[in-house]
């Protein structure tokens, strides 16, 4: 008998270690995936969310090939040249002959959408890490109103960039 009871003794002991395992687990793959969203995201926000300082302007485009579109460069801020030839991501809904406000990224000729757009079209990573996230916060740590808010602001900002591009 005294066998059995300590039998039991331990795997009591060991339910709290194996949660404990199990939150540390996922909290630290949650928190792994929405840094890898702020981390993709925040090279094209610092230029449109910073926009202090750097160039900015309007371009329209002339050509899409590809993935990217050029243009020219019309300068809107103080210290900025007219460019006869920059590009952008053809992924940035941009269409031909249209216009649109971007910044300049410091020492090249590639530019990025600027104002509500740009903003929100910087962060669809974050948007998409915040969905990611949701279901690991709802299965692997059970915390099922927190994996809903995550999955709601991730909806609400990719469908907000989807309307505004």
């Amino acid at each position: 008998m005294p066998a059995v009871a300590a039998h039991r003794g331990s795997r009591r002991s060991a339910h709290p270690a194996l949660r404990f395992g199990r939150l540390a687990a996922m909290g630290t793959v949650a928190a792994l995936i929405l840094i890898a969203g702020v981390w993709g995201s925040w090279g094209t926000a610092q230029h449109v969310m910073l926009s202090k300082g750097r160039e900015q302007g309007t371009m329209t485009v002339s050509e899409c090939s590809g993935d990217v579109c050029t243009g020219t460069y019309a300068p809107t801020s103080t210290g900025s040249r007219a460019r006869a030839h920059v590009t952008i991501d053809e992924a940035v809904a941009v269409r031909k002959g249209r216009t649109y406000t971007v910044t300049v990224k410091p020492g090249s000729s590639d530019v990025v959408r600027s104002g509500p757009a740009g903003v929100l079209y910087a962060w669809v990573p974050l948007g998409g890490a915040l969905l990611l996230a949701s279901v690991v916060v709802a299965g692997g740590l059970r915390l099922r109103r927190a994996a809903w808010v995550l999955a709601g602001v991730g909806i609400a900002q990719l469908t907000a960039t989807f309307l505004v591009l």
